[in-house]
C-alpha cells in the first residue's frame, strides 16, 4: 500500500523537492533585479530584511529574496553562482533538516544561504566542522560573501584567549569544531563570573559532515577533567605482571583471560584469576589470602583490567601512535591524531606503561556532556553530508532530524565495481598492488583507503620495495595533509589514506591548480597562463585515463563510511571508478561474519588461494555483517543516551543554579534559608521527633553546634527550663547562630561577606557536583549486575541517581552553612586574589579527555553527566584557633554517605526559591 501511494503522490523526499522547487523559481525570477542593484544597494538589503523581521515578518517569507541576494553577493565576491539544487539544499537546512548532497556538490557554498537568512535575527549562527583546518578554511573562503552583505564572521580555535572567543561568538556567523563548541559550553559552566563566559545562547547550528559528528562521535562524551590523586607507580608494576598472563584462544581451552573484541573488553578466567593473584602476591601488590574480587582489591582489579585491555585490545599505529614520548590517540573514523585527548578509566596510563613512556596521573571528571545532548540544546539544528540516508532512522529517532536527499547538479559517472573476495589477506594485498601498478601504467590517479595506520604503512612498504612512487596520508603525516590531497589527482599519482583523512577537501583531477598558483607566488600573466595550460593538459589526461580510481582495502563496519570513500571519486560529473578488495581474514568478517564456514564453502567449490571471487552470496553476507555492526552501534548510542538523559536533567539543574547564582546581586536570603534548614536538621539528628527525652543526645548536640557552626550553644542549660517548648528551643538556637553570623558580617563588612557568600556557594556546588559525577560513574559501572536480581538496570540507575542527587544537595547545604559560619577573611581583595589563583591552577590542570571505545554493556557508563569544577577556597576556622588566611578545606571523597536528613518531596526547596522541592531542584524531568 505504501509503495502504491508513493507511486501516485510521490515519496516524502519527492514532495519536499517539488515544494522547494517552487521557491527556487521565485528566487530565479528575482535574479535580474538583484543584478541591477549596486554594491551598496545590495548591502542595504540586509538592513531592510532586519527591519522587516523586527516589524513581525516571518523569516520564511524572506527566503526567495534573501537567497537571491546571497547568490548575487557570492557571484560578485567569489565568482561562484549557486546552482538551483544548491538553493534546494539551503532550504532543507533552513527548515532544520539534514541535506544529503553528494561529495563535490558544494556544501560549503550551500551553507551561506541558510546562515545568512538565520543570522538576520541577530542571535548568531554556528557553523560546525570536524576539524580546525576546515573551520578556518571555510570561514576565510566564505567571509567575503557575509561581509559584503554586512555580517560579521568569527572563528573559534583551541588555545584562544577568552576575549578572542567572546569576540568570535559575538559575530553574526561563528565557525568552529564540534569539540570546541562543546568544550566552551562546559568551560562556561565552570566560570565564576558571568563576564568570564564566552558563548551566547544556542540559536541555530549547521553541522558539516553531520554523520561524522552526530553518529560516529556520539559515543564519545566531551569531558573536561583535572588530575586525581591516584598513584601512577601501580600502572608500571601491573605492566610487569600482564605479559605473564596468557590469552585463551579457544572456548574452554587453556588461558588466563578472554578477549571480547566486539565489546572491547577482557575477562579473567577462573584459572587466570588464581594465576593473577599469585603473580600480584609475588610482586607485593596483593596480600596472602586476599582475593582480587575482595572489596579491598577493587582498585587493584581496575588497574589489572586496564593493563590487560592495553595489551590485548589496543595496538600501536592502529588505535594510537607514540610521538615525542607521548601516547597520541588516532581517531578510528577519520584516521587523524587527537593531541590532548586521553582515554579514561586508567586505560591511557596502562598504554603509557606498556609503551615505556612517562605515566601521567589519571584524571577526574569536572564537566562532561555528550554530543547528543549538546546539539539537542540548539533551538534549530541542521546538517550536511554526502552520506546520511542509511542512518535516516537514527537521525530521526535521536535528534528529530529528517534527511532530504538533494539531486546532483550533473549526473554521476563513477563506475562502482563489484567487490573481489580472497581467502587470505596476502592474496588481497597482492591484488591491490597489481591494481595500483596497472593504474600507474595508464596514468590514472589512485586513492587507496585503509582502516588503520598499520595497513597504510604495510602497503607503503610493499610499494617502496617495488619502487613505486606514492604518498601516505595518515595521522603521522597530518601536517602535510592539504599538500598531499592537492596533488592526489595528478596523472599516475598513488595516494594511500587512512579512512577519511583529507575528508572535506576536493581531489581535483590533474592536481590542484589553486595550490600551484599559490606556490608560484608573485608571477606575471604569461607564467600564470603557462601554469594553467599545463594543468589543463594534465586534467584532460586524467579524464582520458578514467578519472580517480578508488581502492578499498577492506569494508568498514558501516556502509556509510564505505560510501564516503567512494565519494572521493566522480565529483561534479567527473568520471571515476571504485572497487573494494576483501579477504575472509578481515576484521569485519572475523568478528561479525562466519569466515570459517564461508572458507569451507569456497574450498568445496574449488576456490584456491590467490584466486578472487565475485559472489552475490558473499556480498549479501558482507552487507548482513555491516547491518549487524550498524544495529549494534545504534544500540550502544541509544543506550548511552538513555543513561545520559537521566544525568542530563541533573546537569541542567546544576548549571541553571550556577547561572542564577552568578547573576544574583547577593544571596544573603538564600544563605539564611539554608542555614535555618541545616540547623533544624542537626537538631533532628540529636533530638529525633517522636522520641523521649532519655534518648536525646544533648551533649553531642552542643559539641556539634559548636564544631559545625563555630558558636557555643548552652543546649542543656536551656532545656532545664521545662516551660520551653521544642519550637521555642529551636528558634532560640537559630537566633543564637544567626546573631553570631550577623556579628561576623559586621566585623568583615557586608560587602565582603555578600561577595564571599556567593563565592562559597558556587565553590560548594562545584566540589560536590564533581564528587557526584564520580559517584554516578561508579554506579553506572555496576548497575548491570542488578539484572541478575530480576531488576531493570535503567530504572534502578534512574532511582539511585536521583537519590544520590538529593544526598548531594543535603551535603551542599550543610557545607555552605558550616564554612560560612566559621570562615575568616580580611578583605574583598583577598577573595578576588584567591579566586584568581584558583582559576589559574584549575585552567592549567584542565584537559580534554577521550573515553575508550566501549561495547554495549559499558557504553552507557562511559558517558559522564554534567560539569563542575573547583571554586574559590576559604578555610573554616576551628573554635579557639588563631585567624588564618584562606586555604583549601579537605572534602570527603565518598559521594554515597548521607550527612543529613533527606529532603522531603513536599518541603521547601533549599535553594531559597520558595517553591516545593519536587517542583524546583527535586524535579526529575
Amino acid at each position: 500500500m505504501a509503495n502504491l501511494l508513493a507511486r501516485i503522490f510521490g515519496s516524502r523526499n519527492q514532495r519536499l523537492l517539488r515544494r522547494y522547487g517552487k521557491i527556487v523559481n521565485q528566487a530565479n525570477q528575482l535574479e535580474s533585479k538583484m543584478e541591477a542593484l549596486s554594491d551598496d544597494e545590495l548591502r542595504q538589503l540586509t538592513v531592510q530584511f532586519r527591519e522587516r523581521l523586527a516589524s513581525g515578518t516571518d523569516l520564511d517569507k524572506l527566503i526567495p529574496e534573501a537567497f537571491a541576494a546571497v547568490r548575487q553577493a557570492s557571484q560578485r565576491t567569489l565568482g561562484m553562482r549557486h546552482f538551483d539544487v544548491q538553493l534546494i539544499g539551503g532550504m532543507a537546512l533552513h527548515e532544520g533538516k539534514i541535506a544529503e548532497m553528494r561529495t563535490g556538490e558544494g556544501k560549503t557554498l550551500v551553507a551561506t544561504l541558510p546562515v545568512y537568512l538565520n543570522a538576520l535575527a541577530g542571535e548568531g549562527v554556528h557553523v560546525v566542522t570536524v576539524n580546525e583546518y576546515l573551520a578556518g578554511r571555510d570561514a576565510d573562503w566564505m567571509s567575503p560573501v557575509y561581509e559584503f552583505l554586512g555580517l560579521t564572521v568569527g572563528v573559534i580555535r583551541s588555545g584562544q584567549s577568552p576575549t578572542e572567543k567572546r569576540e568570535a561568538y559575538a559575530c553574526d556567523v561563528t565557525y568552529g569544531t564540534n569539540n570546541e563548541f562543546g568544550f566552551d559550553y562546559l568551560r562556561d559552566n565552570l566560570a565564576f563570573r558571568l563576564e568570564d563566559r564566552v558563548q551566547r545562547d544556542r540559536h541555530f547550528a549547521i553541522v558539516d559532515e553531520v554523520d561524522s559528528i552526530l553518529i560516529d562521535e556520539a559515543r564519545t562524551p566531551l569531558i573536561i577533567s583535572g588530575p586525581s590523586e591516584d598513584s601512577t607507580d601501580l600502572y608500571s608494576k601491573i605492566n610487569a605482571v600482564v605479559p605473564k598472563l596468557n590469552k585463551q584462544e579457544e572456548e574452554d581451552g587453556p588461558g588466563d583471560f578472554t578477549v571480547d573484541e566486539k565489546a572491547k573488553q577482557v575477562h579473567l578466567t577462573e584459572e587466570g584469576q588464581e594465576r593473577a593473584e599469585r603473580l600480584l602476591q609475588k610482586a607485593g601488590l596483593l596480600e596472602e589470602g586476599v582475593s582480587l574480587f575482595d572489596a579491598s582489591s577493587i582498585a587493584l582489579l581496575h588497574h589489572l583490567n586496564a593493563g590487560l585491555r592495553a595489551h590485548a585490545l589496543f595496538q600501536r599505529d592502529v588505535e594510537y601512535i607514540v610521538k615525542e614520548g607521548e601516547i597520541v590517540i588516532v581517531d578510528e573514523f577519520t584516521g587523524r591524531t587527537m593531541p590532548g585527548r586521553r582515554w579514561s578509566d586508567g586505560l591511557h596510563q596502562a598504554i603509557e606503561a606498556k609503551e615505556g613512556v612517562n605515566v601521567k596521573s589519571e584524571n577526574q571528571t569536572l564537566a562532561s556532556i555528550t554530543f547528543q545532548n549538546y546539539f539537542r540544546m540548539y533551538d534549530k539544528l541542521a546538517g550536511m553530508t554526502g552520506t546520511a540516508d542509511t542512518e535516516a532512522f537514527e537521525f530521526s529517532q535521536i535528534y528529530g532530524l529528517e534527511v532530504v536527499v538533494i539531486p546532483t547538479h550533473k549526473p554521476m559517472l563513477r563506475d562502482d565495481r563489484a567487490d573481489l573476495v580472497y581467502l587470505t589477506q596476502k592474496d588481497k594485498f597482492d591484488a591491490i598492488i597489481d591494481d595500483i601498478v596497472d593504474c600507474g601504467e595508464r596514468q590514472q590517479p589512485v586513492l587507496v583507503g585503509t582502516t588503520s595506520i598499520e595497513t597504510s604503512e604495510l602497503l607503503s612498504s610493499i610499494l617502496r620495495k617495488k619502487q613505486i612512487p606514492h604518498e601516505v596520508l595518515n595521522a603521522k603525516q597530518h601536517d602535510r595533509e592539504a599538500e598531499i590531497v592537492a596533488q592526489a589527482g595528478r596523472p599516475g599519482a598513488a595516494t594511500i589514506a587512512t579512512n577519511m583523512a583529507g575528508r572535506g577537501t576536493d581531489i581535483v583531477l590533474g592536481g590542484s591548480l589553486e595550490a600551484e598558483l599559490r606556490a608560484a607566488g608573485d608571477i606575471d600573466e604569461e607564467k600564470e597562463q603557462e601554469i594553467r595550460q599545463d594543468w589543463q593538459q594534465r586534467h584532460e589526461q586524467v579524464l582520458q585515463a578514467g578519472g580517480l580510481h578508488i581502492i578499498g582495502t577492506e569494508r568498514h563496519e558501516s556502509r556509510r563510511i564505505d560510501n564516503q570513500l567512494r565519494g572521493r571519486s566522480g565529483r561534479q560529473g567527473d568520471p571515476g571508478s571504485s572497487r573494494f578488495y576483501l579477504s575472509l581474514e578481515d576484521t569485519l568478517m572475523r568478528i561479525f561474519g562466519d569466515p570459517e564456514r564461508t572458507k569451507a564453502l569456497l574450498s568445496r567449490v574449488g576456490m584456491r588461494e590467490g584466486e578472487a571471487i565475485e559472489s552475490r552470496l558473499l556480498s549479501r553476507q558482507i552487507e548482513r555483517a555491516q547491518r549487524k555492526v550498524e544495529a549494534h552501534n545504534f544500540d550502544i548510542r541509544k543506550n548511552l543516551l538513555e543513561y545520559d538523559d537521566v544525568a542530563n536533567d541533573q546537569r541542567k539543574v546544576i548549571y541553571q543554579e550556577r547561572s542564577e547564582l552568578m547573576a544574583a546581586e547577593e544571596v544573603a536570603d538564600a544563605v539564611a534559608g539554608i542555614r535555618e534548614e541545616v540547623v533544624n536538621t542537626t537538631i533532628d539528628e540529636f533530638m529525633p521527633a517522636e522520641s523521649v527525652e532519655e534518648q536525646w543526645d544533648l551533649e553531642g548536640l552542643e559539641h556539634t553546634l559548636e564544631r559545625e557552626f563555630g558558636t557555643p550553644v548552652p543546649v542543656r542549660e536551656w532545656l532545664e527550663d521545662s516551660s520551653l517548648s521544642q519550637e521555642a528551643f529551636r528558634q532560640r538556637v537559630l537566633e543564637k547562630i544567626d546573631a553570631a553570623y550577623e556579628q561576623k558580617v559586621e566585623d568583615v563588612g557586608p560587602a565582603v561577606m555578600r561577595h564571599l557568600e556567593k563565592a562559597i556557594m558556587l565553590q560548594q556546588w562545584d566540589i560536590h557536583w564533581k564528587e557526584h559525577l564520580a559517584g554516578l560513574d561508579y554506579l553506572r559501572r555496576g548497575i548491570h549486575l542488578r539484572g541478575y536480581a530480576q531488576k531493570n538496570p535503567k530504572q534502578e540507575y534512574k532511582r539511585e541517581a536521583f537519590q544520590m542527587f538529593s544526598d548531594m544537595i543535603d551535603r551542599v547545604k550543610h557545607d555552605v552553612t558550616a564554612i560560612l559560619c566559621k570562615v575568616q577573611v580580611r578583605s574583598e581583595q583577598e577573595i578576588d586574589e584567591m579566586e584568581r589563583r584558583r582559576r589559574e591552577r584549575a585552567e592549567a590542570a584542565m584537559r580534554a579527555q577521550h573515553p575508550a571505545a566501549l561495547g554495549a554493556s559499558a557504553a552507557a557508563p562511559a558517558a559522564a553527566a554534567g560539569g563542575g569544577g573547583a571554586g574559590p577556597i576559604a578555610a573554616p576556622q576551628q573554635p579557639g584557633a588563631a585567624p588564618r588566611g584562606p586555604v583549601a578545606p579537605q572534602q570527603p571523597a565518598a559521594p554515597f554517605v548521607r550527612e543529613g536528613r533527606k529532603i522531603g518531596r513536599n518541603e521547601p526547596c533549599p535553594c531559597g526559591s520558595g517553591k516545593k522541592y519536587k517542583q524546583c531542584h527535586g524535579r526529575i524531568s
